[in-house]
């Protein structure tokens, strides 16, 4: 139970790799808030689910992360009723793609604000709450498209390679602090969303399943196998332990060699 006592806030996680991390951080011994922008009975019994029979807890907090308002009313909210918010964990995204002349303005916007400026106000709260309080993780969950570029991802890419350029100032900020801040970046999760695609893929090709996943969905991942949300939850139990407390202002990759190539 490293992370006994510890608050940590988690975007974007009642699925995929956000409630990978969040299983993790509970399994430690953590206080977990989720996060998405629905209000449901089910978003509600998720947070019960991960923590029954765990020695951490969790409970979820609604909360937009395409408005910054919002994000930072989540950090204040947390701060206010927890005392502290020691780990952050800015993992929202969305994605869209389309060549650069056709990319739609609105989708544009939208994952430039949920993927790159939601952390930058979730961070801008959790800061001073963590230098108050002498102890502070800050992980923003980036891609291998932090550090590489695709076609037909512009506003992706752009955010992500933000948001790892974000942690290298926030890390040199906060150097002389207790505090961290550094990027993980996946390549290909094997979370439901990929999974789903998986079938209309193989009708696409003609394809079996295995043949898709290594020659189509993983080409670019030298390993041709997924990351698992264990994994990445994982890395970031990790760089919340005092193992990594002058790690910072770096990026993980977590994409089978993918950024070596």
């Amino acid at each position: 139970m490293a992370l006994a006592g510890k608050t940590a806030i988690i975007t974007g996680s009642n699925s995929g790799i956000g409630l990978g991390i969040a299983e993790v951080l509970v399994r430690e011994g953590a206080h977990v808030i989720l996060n998405s922008f629905t209000d449901r009975e089910e978003d509600h019994a998720l947070a019960a689910k991960i923590a029954d029979g765990q020695p951490g807890s969790a409970e979820y907090r609604q909360a937009d992360m395409s408005d910054g308002d919002a994000c930072r009313a989540l950090v204040d909210g947390v701060a206010k009723d927890r005392g502290t918010v020691d780990i952050l964990i800015n993992n929202a995204g969305i994605q869209h793609v389309a060549a650069i002349e056709e990319f739609p303005q609105d989708s544009w916007n939208r994952i430039i604000a949920i993927n790159m400026n939601s952390a930058y106000h979730t961070t801008a709260r959790a800061v001073p709450v963590m230098r108050e309080n002498g102890w502070g993780r800050i992980i923003n969950v980036a891609s291998v498209h932090g550090l590489r570029a695709s076609p037909f991802k512009s506003a992706y890419v752009a955010a992500k390679h933000g948001v790892v350029g974000m942690s290298k100032v926030v890390a040199l900020e906060t150097a002389e602090d207790p505090i961290t801040c550094n990027a993980i970046c996946p390549g290909y999760v094997l979370t439901p969303l990929v999974e789903a695609q998986i079938p209309d893929t193989m009708e696409k090709y003609g394809m079996d399943r295995d043949t898709v996943v290594r020659e189509v969905m993983l080409q670019r991942q030298p390993s041709r196998e997924f990351a698992t949300t264990e994994q990445i939850g994982g890395t970031a139990a990790f760089l919340c332990s005092d193992a990594a407390a002058q790690i910072t202002g770096t990026t993980i990759s977590v994409d089978g060699g993918w950024s070596a190539m």
